[in-house]
């Protein structure tokens, strides 16, 4: 019996599709595979760098922990980076070559500006910053690096404070000191902030602790740091203050002790604008500059409505709602009736 021709040619048809389509499915596995084992070594190749930069030596049961990776996982990259001459291995020790240090430099820096990127020109919370440019690290050629680099002015620094390495692998050496080693009595500036692990970043993040707040440290034992900023008292256990780095009040700078923030504005106060918190960035900045908020400006409250927030601030003649966290990043100092 003679099939018809068109029924011929359907069977013929899904033959060839399902036969392109096995090919591509394994083609795409093959690639996945190899993406997947790329980032693999990559996060391997950055903990490796802040192992060692941290003057500690790398062992393996520390790296998997670290990584939250199995010991044959780890293994088995462990000797396909030796292989590719990223790594060498002396006893329990594992420890990065040039070219392994090199290729971590990249991912840090790729994964630095990164973060960078989303401080300046997106609304994402900063909790969310870390773990996003996590995810973009692997996703960025050197060129495209070099582009984002260019479009964000050159930045020497991330959003936390940490040194962008260069293109040629070039990195500033920090010189500050941990908060919890200064002497009560000291004028100080943060200069860094720790985002790792998670649970003391968050922490740090709920006190709007920033980058470049200015600190007045009043006292500081084993247990705990004491500080005043901001009109603001704090208290850190040493844990949590060992995670911020200052450094000391130079002579052209000056301890504002009489700026508070904002927020603390009451009903019938005056005051004039210090300045916007440096933590204030990109789009958000523009628009409190646009609205007034220069320095040198009275502002007063304007009438409270039946929530607590957003207030109502009058600046020029002008009623300006604002929540909280915005008033937050606007430095003031009040006027005496």
């Amino acid at each position: 019996m003679i099939p018809n021709p068109t029924i011929a040619l359907l069977i013929f048809s899904i033959l060839v599709l399902l036969i392109y389509l096995g090919i591509k499915t394994r083609v795409w596995n093959r690639r996945t595979k190899a993406q997947r084992l790329k980032a693999q070594v990559e996060d391997v190749l950055k903990q490796l760098y802040h192992v060692q930069h941290s003057n500690k030596k790398a062992t393996l049961n520390a790296m998997a922990g670290a990584l939250k990776m199995s010991d044959s996982k780890l293994v088995y990259l462990l000797e396909h980076m030796a292989g590719l001459n990223l790594i060498r291995l002396k006893g329990q020790h594992i420890y990065l070559t040039e070219s392994g240090t090199d290729y971590a430099l990249k991912i840090i820096r790729v994964h630095r500006l990164w973060e960078k990127y989303l401080s300046e020109e997106t609304g994402i919370d900063k909790s969310e910053w870390h773990q996003r440019a996590e995810m973009m690290e692997h996703n960025l050629t050197a060129d495209q690096a070099d582009e984002l680099y260019r479009s964000l002015g050159s930045p020497r620094f991330d959003p936390h404070g940490d040194p962008i390495p260069m293109k040629s692998g070039e990195i500033i050496e920090s010189s500050a000191t941990p908060l919890s080693g200064i002497h009560p009595g000291k004028y100080v500036r943060i200069t860094h902030i720790e985002d790792e692990p998670e649970v003391i970043y968050k922490q740090i993040i709920n006190e709007k602790l920033h980058i470049d707040q200015q600190l007045k440290v009043l006292s500081c034992d084993d247990n705990k740091t004491r500080f005043l900023s901001e009109g603001i008292e704090y208290e850190l256990s040493t844990i949590v203050a060992s995670n911020i780095s200052v450094k000391e009040l130079n002579d052209e700078e000056s301890f504002e002790a009489q700026a508070v923030r904002l927020s603390t504005l009451k009903e019938g106060e005056k005051a004039k604008v210090v300045g916007i918190s440096k933590e204030c960035r990109g789009a958000n900045r523009r628009r409190l500059l646009d609205l007034g908020f220069i320095k040198g400006t009275t502002i007063e409250t304007g009438l409270d409505g039946p929530m607590e927030e957003p207030k109502a601030y009058r600046i020029k003649n002008t009623l300006i709602a604002l929540r909280n966290d915005q008033a937050d990043l606007i430095l003031i100092e009040k006027i005496a009736s």
